[in-house]
């Protein structure tokens, strides 16, 4: 299978691109690799472009059978205050996007959404791939605006699509300067000896999911035969923000000081989700325990950037 990732220089783009490529896939790697270091350790076919560029998306999907579009021009605390970027950027290049893959001959596309901003503040246990989708964050509405456009493809165009609703990914390897990802700013802030930032009393709940466990959901995924077009991927376990906190005391030895701010609007208290369809279309997966995770995430940690300080 020829497979093209979008976002290969990412977080998970690049985690993505070593797996497909160990799964036999012959992988071309797309990002503008404006880091300056290749962070994949596969030899696949690299392009670098801009996804707001239309003749770099047409160059790169010419050829492939599957797109995983793993790609983001934003972050949750990037588009907080600024809503119409992601509408101006991620929605709008996704549609050019989309149209390349209809030219091309696209068999299908791998969407990365977000399973821990998609279902808003629904107040349940754990959410399922058929609760109501009610983002209530600029990022989140993003996600969902483009699942549906998705959809619109399918049935215009006939281009087949699956979106992986991805749930608080953590490990190493995550971009700080991103300001995403509590587990690894955190574990930052610890080791040059600066206070941890917890909004509200650390009862927040989120679904914890090391980085390397999900992309290998991911390829089950792309390997299998979906039967479904939205999964939700996660451990399906909740840890409160002070469980984690627990966890690092455990993992670096020490104790440290935690500095509290006020809660974002926007922010959800509680998400875990349900991955009993994923479970029951491709079997049981083996899941790394969060305190294994933090502790590899430590062991690899790099320095922390100036903008987190």
């Amino acid at each position: 299978m020829k497979s093209l990732v979008l976002g290969a220089n990412g977080f998970l783009g690049s985690a993505l691109v070593d797996h497909l490529t160990q799964l036999g896939h012959e992988v071309t790697a797309f990002d503008r690799f404006s880091a300056g270091q290749i962070r994949f350790t596969a030899k696949p076919r690299i392009v670098r472009g801009d996804l707001l560029n239309v003749a770099d998306l047409d160059d790169a999907v010419a050829g492939q059978d599957s797109v995983f579009h793993f790609l983001s021009t934003t972050t949750p605390a990037t588009v907080e205050h600024e809503p119409r970027v992601d509408l101006r950027t991620n929605v709008s290049a996704t549609l050019d996007l989309l149209d390349s893959c209809v030219s091309a001959g696209v068999k299908r596309v791998f969407f990365a959404s977000s399973g821990g901003a998609v279902y808003g503040d629904q107040r349940l246990a754990a959410y399922s791939e058929n609760d109501e989708t009610l983002p209530v964050s600029p990022y989140g509405i993003g996600k969902v605006t483009i699942e549906h456009y998705l959809r619109y493809f399918e049935a215009e165009h006939s281009l087949s699509s699956v979106v992986l609703r991805l749930s608080n990914p953590y490990g190493p390897g995550q971009d700080l300067t991103h300001r995403q990802g509590f587990i690894p700013i955190a574990l930052s802030r610890i080791r040059a000896g600066l206070p941890v930032t917890v909004f509200g009393t650390g009862s927040m709940v989120r679904d914890y999911t090391y980085v390397d466990d999900v992309i290998r959901m991911v390829g089950r995924v792309a390997e299998g035969n979906p039967q479904s077009r939205v999964y939700n991927l996660g451990s399906g376990q909740g840890h409160s923000v002070n469980d984690v906190l627990d966890s690092m005391r455990a993992v670096v030895g020490t104790d440290f000081t935690i500095q509290s701010q006020p809660s974002p609007r926007t922010f959800v208290e509680h998400v875990v989700l349900d991955i009993s369809r994923f479970r029951a279309e491709f079997g049981e997966t083996d899941l790394t325990p969060l305190d294994a995770g933090i502790a590899a995430t430590w062991a690899t940690l790099p320095e922390l950037p100036d903008i987190l300080r």
